[in-house]
């Protein structure tokens, strides 16, 4: 099956997607040359960001407990409504698109994913990574874990220049693939 952020690009045109693209480098780019206390207050919000799929979810149950009371206080034909409503989440749920979807997309709310890329791009310019050793052999897992007591491997200093288009890309990149 193909994994929902797949599905949703595939029904989405490829306008709406530059530009909510676009928003995420634009705010790496922001915080390229900031400092790592200005970058966990946005990786903070970052946080705290809601994505499309969890806006969706919750206006259209909100929605369908609200239309339930139609029929109840006015006629019963408004049973319409929350039957459309489940209609929609049931077409979501299966082909990983809604109309509500297209809409907040058009609005610039973004995926998981997207969300997801700028928060370990800004990570990545922080240096969070830098310290990572790559683990290979049995060998490099025995020596590092023997470190482990020890305070661990010392890390080198890391300087670039975090301001330059081009690193925030490389950020950018490395995050997806």
């Amino acid at each position: 099956m193909i994994p929902t952020t797949e599905r949703l690009r595939y029904f989405l045109d490829g306008d709406t997607d530059q530009c909510v693209s676009q928003k995420t480098r634009d705010n790496v780019a922001r915080y390229a040359a900031a400092s790592p206390q200005r970058i966990g207050q946005r990786l903070a919000e970052l946080e705290h960001e809601w994505d499309v799929e969890r806006i969706a979810a919750v206006t259209v149950n909100a929605s369908l407990l609200l239309s339930l009371l139609l029929p109840a206080l006015l006629d019963p034909i408004w049973l319409i409504v929350p039957a459309l409503l489940a209609g929609f989440r049931l077409i979501h749920a299966l082909v990983g698109w809604s109309p509500l979807v297209s809409l907040l997309r058009r609005m610039g709310y973004r995926m998981h994913c997207e969300i997801s890329h700028e928060r370990y791009a800004l990570k990545a310019l922080r240096g969070d990574f830098q310290r990572l050793d790559t683990v290979v052999t049995p060998q490099d897992r025995e020596d590092l874990s023997r470190l482990e007591g020890e305070g661990g491997p010392p890390a080198p200093e890391y300087s670039c220049d975090a301001s330059d288009p081009e690193i925030v890309n490389e950020a950018i990149r490395a995050v997806r693939s």
